[in-house]
């Protein structure tokens, strides 16, 4: 299937950080959403896309990859400041994709203390021992969705250790039990208020503010959610607070007041720029 774009970087976009089942070869990245292996390639005005099975549509890919957001008025909205015109003019195309809320959860509670490529190998190896398998087309590599609450739950933490998750693997068994258990709804988190639904994450297992703002963002489209790890707080010091050493209380209150409604898209900008594009400085 061809989707004509405008201003969309693919490569950018699944390999920024805010999800973790995508690979590329040579020309193409291969991936999964959902229950579907799915095979993207860019082209200078479209997005072509193979799945491996026939399709009766389109729609999980066009909101997964959200296509049809207008890019131009989300630029338009971020601060006119150095900081971010150099973001932008670095990773122009950038999108925030649409993720599915406990893949999500559960990918990030993964992510804590991790680097991008490790985070993608422990979850490989979950989905790859526990998710289901997936059609794929002849001389691909097998493909495995990403395991069920229920799933897991009915693992213990020893198995989900195997996976090379250390000390996340009680966090996660215990999220996936909330959840298998109907004592969490994630799909209630969509009509609340950001604030209520980030508390609401927050009471479970292993979710701190980061990981439910990646949440609350990526899987939600909460543009309120401004994730602040490591490297955000590093662009945030060194691009707004040069000469200071603000409190990690000070820079919420300056994220949640200084770049306006779209927030969030800001900060994946702040964040790929600074870990991809900018020069490193001699002494860093």
């Amino acid at each position: 299937m061809k989707f004509p774009v405008r201003d969309y970087d693919l490569a950018s976009t699944l390999a920024c950080g805010q999800a973790f089942r995508w690979q590329q070869q040579q020309a193409s990245w291969t991936g999964v959403i959902g229950n579907r292996w799915v095979r993207l390639r860019s082209t200078q005005n479209c997005i072509l896309a193979e799945t491996g099975e026939p399709a009766e549509h389109w729609d999980w890919l066009t909101d997964y990859l959200q296509i049809e957001m207008d890019l131009e008025v989300v630029l338009a909205s971020f601060p006119d400041d150095e900081p971010m015109r150099s973001a932008v003019c670095a990773c122009r195309g950038l999108r925030l994709l649409r993720q599915e809320p406990w893949e999500c959860l559960a990918s990030f509670i993964l992510s804590s203390t991790k680097q991008i490529v490790q985070i993608r190998q422990i979850i490989a190896l979950l989905c790859e021992r526990y998710g289901e398998s997936l059609a794929v087309p002849a001389g691909e590599a097998a493909a495995h969705g990403f395991p069920s609450p229920a799933r897991l739950a009915a693992l213990n933490e020893a198995e989900l250790r195997s996976c090379k998750m250390g000390f996340r693997a009680p966090y996660l068994l215990a999220t996936a039990q909330a959840i298998a258990q109907n004592q969490f709804d994630l799909e209630r988190l969509r009509g609340m208020p950001v604030a209520e639904a980030r508390i609401e994450l927050i009471s479970l297992p292993g979710v701190g503010r980061k990981i439910a703002d990646c949440v609350l963002l990526f899987a939600y489209g909460f543009q309120a959610a401004f994730p602040v790890d490591v490297w955000v707080m590093k662009a945030l010091c060194e691009l707004y607070f040069p000469r200071r050493r603000p409190t990690l209380p000070r820079l919420q209150h300056f994220t949640e007041t200084y770049f306006g409604d779209n927030a969030g898209y800001a900060q994946q900008y702040l964040f790929h720029y600074m870990r991809t594009r900018r020069p490193v400085k001699s002494n860093e």
